[in-house]
């Protein structure tokens, strides 16, 4: 495990103060709802946004026990990477005598804005989330006033305290397997809207050019069902020898489609992907994936939730966890 602590800008209520041309106790009011003008609290609003200030109200609520609820955001609860994650999370927020919250964005900003708002109406001692890309974007602006962990995507440089997995790396380890399975005509499937596909996809390119190899990126709208983009592929007068799906649902959908084209695995095509289900093992003959530590990922996050909860000022860390690759029948040598 890898970890990065970049140091974070020092940015306290004066400066604030300064930013708006009032007091300090002007923005204490503005922050804690006090008695001021809609007026001035907009002033000071703004002040915040552009100084960068994160509003920091985790000790007094480690102390006082307001809520003792964790916020937890994750981007589509139906994606079994984010189900083992809040396993974990809740796990690890349960032994801490504390409750979670759970709101499934989606992937919808729109709603991600709703949650958000949500989460601060109910005071929470801290927050997990796995934002979107567009909210990603956006949370420099946001001033959330709740110390913050982002998972599955780091979100801008320097920030807020995150959890990842190795994408880039993880993604490299099947070509690297698959061409010293013997196969060189390698086609990779991602999501054309997830980050995280964007980063397999670039470990994938890398390691098909480390190889010698040109890179066949197939990057996959939300709106096209993964059997659909995978039998396209399939279809095509120079079908790969080897898919490689980012994702389970890509992966589940290239086993659906090699079914559908008569195809058998590994012996007319070899497959494999991301995300380590039951069914990937169960299947015939089994399916190569890179599993990733999901427990770890969501006590991993806790921690640091709790570490920042403890210490507010301490460095931004951001923790690069690896996956394990399991090799099994499909992608085994012609």
């Amino acid at each position: 495990m890898k970890s990065i602590a970049p140091p974070a800008p020092a940015i306290g209520i004066k400066d604030v103060a300064r930013a708006a041309g009032v007091a300090p106790a002007t923005v204490s009011r503005a922050l804690g709802k006090g008695p001021i003008s809609e007026a001035l609290r907009a002033q000071v609003m703004e002040a915040v946004r552009a100084t960068g200030y994160r509003p920091n109200l985790a000790a007094r609520r480690l102390r006082s026990q307001e809520t003792g609820t964790i916020g937890l955001m994750v981007a589509d609860i139906a994606n079994p990477f984010f189900t083992g994650v809040a396993r974990a999370v809740e796990h690890a927020a349960f032994e801490a005598g504390l409750r979670v919250i759970l709101c499934d964005s989606d992937r919808d900003p729109a709603r991600e804005a709703s949650y958000l708002q949500l989460m601060q109406e109910e005071r929470v001692t801290g927050l997990i989330m796995a934002p979107t890309r567009v909210t990603a974007q956006r949370l420099a602006g946001l001033a959330l006033d709740v110390p913050t962990v982002l998972i599955d995507r780091a979100g801008p440089p320097g920030l807020f305290d995150s959890v990842l997995l190795d994408n880039g790396e993880a993604a490299a380890g099947l070509v690297d397997h698959l061409v010293a399975q013997g196969h060189t005509r390698i086609t990779g499937l991602f999501g054309e809207t997830s980050d995280t596909g964007r980063a397999r996809a670039e470990g994938f390119a890398s390691a098909m050019a480390r190889h010698g190899l040109a890179p066949d990126a197939r990057f996959i709208p939300a709106t096209t069902p993964p059997t659909e983009a995978a039998l396209a592929v399939l279809r095509e007068d120079a079908a790969p020898g080897a898919l490689l799906a980012a994702n389970s649902l890509l992966l589940l959908g290239a086993l659906r489609a090699t079914r559908q084209a008569g195809l058998r695995v590994p012996r007319d095509l070899a497959l494999c992907g991301f995300d380590n289900e039951p069914w990937t093992e169960l299947v015939e003959p089994g399916l190569t994936v890179v599993e990733q530590p999901l427990e770890e990922i969501g006590r991993a996050a806790m921690r640091l939730l709790f570490d920042r909860l403890r210490d507010p000022d301490q460095p931004v860390r951001k923790l690069m966890l690896s996956g394990r690759q399991v090799v099994r029948g499909s992608t085994a040598a012609r």
